[in-house]
């Protein structure tokens, strides 16, 4: 082999390496995304069917019910224009309360989602981003406290 020739060996060698190397961290970041949809999305389809998302919005009133002795909870999420039914187990934020935005993660079951972790926003002049701009395109004015003053109480252990 000349020498021209074990360069251009080398050249390709490491290019390929480098291909892979970027075509396994697309692949590993693709994997990872979680997107964003609101509940309008949901309602019209446009939420991936059996992976996981994240869902935004406002706890409608009144919508919260939990089974006595039970860790399901569940709830209706809107952005003033559709709603989304959640369901959820476990414990859920010290802040989740009705009128509160909150953000949940899971995947679609139907026409519920089942969220495997549900964040609330950490004081009253707080709105994540994602929500904050939904609320904007849809004409509503977010407001930052809370229209129901007592907090849900979490059964204990």
């Amino acid at each position: 082999m000349t020498p021209r020739q074990r360069r251009m060996a080398l050249v390709a060698v490491v290019l390929l390496t480098v291909g892979g190397a970027v075509g396994f961290a697309l692949k590993a970041f693709q994997d990872n995304v979680q997107y964003f949809f609101s509940p309008s999305d949901v309602s019209a389809g446009k939420a991936p069917a059996g992976r996981a998302f994240r869902v935004g919005g406002m706890v409608t009133q009144g919508s919260f019910k939990r089974a006595t002795g039970s860790m399901e909870a569940r709830f209706v999420l809107t952005d003033f224009s559709n709603d989304v039914t959640v369901s959820y187990t476990g414990v859920l934020p010290d802040l989740f309360r009705e009128g509160q935005g909150v953000i949940a993660r899971g995947k679609l079951d139907g026409n519920l989602f089942v969220a495997e972790e549900v964040l609330a926003k950490h004081d009253e002049n707080y709105m994540p981003p994602d929500v904050a701009d939904m609320l904007k395109k849809k004409h509503e004015k977010p407001t930052g406290t809370p229209t129901s003053t007592t907090a849900m109480t979490q059964p204990a252990g």
